[in-house]
C-alpha cells in the first residue's frame, strides 16, 4: 500500500500525516514513479498553511521529485518501466507519485536521486527568469535577491555559468559566504547596507542587467535603483509580499517590470521546459552544473524539514530520501 503525507485541515506542521493513499491505476497519459528523493519548497509551508486560494483538501505534499518509473500509462511514450526520472509532481512526499511525462527528465546517470530532487522546481524557476524573462545573455550583470535560498542559489550557478558578472543578497553572513565559494562576484547584507550603493561603487554607476525580485516590499526600491538602463526586474515569490510604489527611475531608466509565475505561464511548458532539457541537463550531465544541496533527511521527518524551511538558515534545497 501507497503512504504519503496528507493534509486534511491547513495549518501548521502537525497537519501533515503520512497515511495511506489509494492511487488507483494508473491513467492513460500519466506515469508512475516510485519516489527516491523530493524537495522541499518555502511555497509548501504556504499551501499548507492555506495562504493560496483554490488550494484543495485534501492533498498530498510535496513538488519535486525524483526516483524510478514504475507504471507507465496507456499512449505514454519516450519513457519506460525502469527509467530514472526527476520533475514536478503534486504529492511527492510519498511513496509513489503519479506525473506528467511533460513534466519528466530523464535523470543523467552521474546525478543522485537527492540530487536529482533539488533541481525541478528551484533550477527551472531561475531558468524561466533569467533566460525565459530576462533574456539573460553573456557580460549581463545578473542581482540575485535570496541568494541563499533554493531558487537565488540555482540562479547564481546559471548566471556565472553563462558567463555573467553577478551580485547576491542575503540577510545573513554565512549564506553571503557560501555565494562567494559558488563565485558570486559580490554579496551585499542588505540588512546592514543599501545594495544600490554598493551596486553604483562596484559597476562604476552602471548599474545591473537583471535584477530577480524574491523579497518584496522591504527590498524592492532598492533593487530598481540598482538597475542600470534597459535593466529587468523579474518579480517572483515574494516572500514579504509585493506593492510597489511609484519610482522615477523605472521611466528614466526605461526599466522593465516583469512578473512571472511558473505555475500559470503557457511559456513555461513551451518555451522553459524544452529549452531546460535541451541546454540544462546536459550539463548537469557534464558536471558543468551541480545541485546545491544543504540538508537531507529520511521522509520520514517531513515536520522537521518544515521547520528548517520555515526558519530559513538552510543554503540551498532541503531533501526528503526514501532512501535515508
Amino acid at each position: 500500500m501507497t503512504k504519503g503525507y496528507l493534509v486534511r485541515e491547513f495549518g501548521g506542521p502537525e497537519v501533515m500525516v503520512w497515511e495511506a493513499l489509494n492511487l488507483g491505476a494508473v491513467a492513460a497519459g500519466a506515469v508512475r514513479v516510485r519516489v527516491g528523493a523530493s524537495g522541499i519548497n518555502f511555497a509548501e509551508t504556504r499551501m499548507r498553511a492555506g495562504d493560496y486560494s483554490g488550494q484543495e483538501l485534501p492533498f498530498v505534499m510535496g513538488m519535486e521529485v525524483a526516483g524510478t518509473i514504475e507504471e507507465v500509462g496507456e499512449g505514454v511514450t519516450g519513457l519506460s518501466r525502469g527509467d530514472r526520472v526527476f520533475g514536478r509532481a503534486r504529492g511527492a512526499h510519498a511513496d509513489m507519485v503519479d506525473c506528467d511525462p511533460d513534466h519528466l527528465m530523464l535523470l543523467p546517470d552521474n546525478l543522485s536521486f537527492v540530487q536529482g530532487a533539488a533541481i525541478p522546481v528551484g533550477w527551472l524557476t531561475a531558468w524561466h527568469a533569467l533566460y525565459t524573462v530576462g533574456g539573460m545573455k553573456a557580460g549581463d550583470r545578473i542581482l540575485v535577491e535570496a541568494v541563499g535560498g533554493s531558487v537565488g542559489s540555482a540562479a547564481l550557478a546559471l548566471a556565472k555559468q553563462a558567463g555573467c558578472w553577478a551580485l547576491g543578497t542575503a540577510s545573513r553572513d554565512e549564506k553571503l559566504a557560501h555565494a562567494v565559494s559558488m563565485g558570486c562576484d559580490a554579496v551585499v547584507n542588505y540588512t546592514r547596507e543599501s545594495v544600490s550603493e554598493q551596486v553604483a561603487r562596484l559597476t562604476e554607476g552602471q548599474g545591473m542587467d537583471i535584477g530577480l525580485m524574491t523579497i518584496g516590499d522591504a527590498t524592492a526600491d532598492d533593487l530598481i535603483d540598482s538597475m542600470g538602463m534597459d535593466g529587468r526586474v523579474v518579480m517572483f515569490g515574494s516572500t514579504g509580499g509585493r506593492d510597489i510604489t511609484f519610482n522615477l527611475r523605472i521611466g528614466i531608466f526605461n526599466i522593465q517590470l516583469l512578473s512571472m509565475s511558473i505555475s500559470t505561464s503557457a511559456a513555461f511548458m513551451t518555451q522553459t521546459m524544452p529549452d531546460f532539457r535541451a541546454r540544462a541537463v546536459p550539463l548537469f550531465a557534464s558536471g558543468q552544473l551541480e545541485p546545491v544541496v544543504d540538508t537531507v533527511l529520511p521522509m520520514s521527518e517531513l515536520l522537521r524539514a518544515h521547520e528548517m524551511v520555515d526558519e530559513r538558515t538552510h543554503f540551498g534545497k532541503v531533501i526528503l530520501s526514501n532512501e535515508a
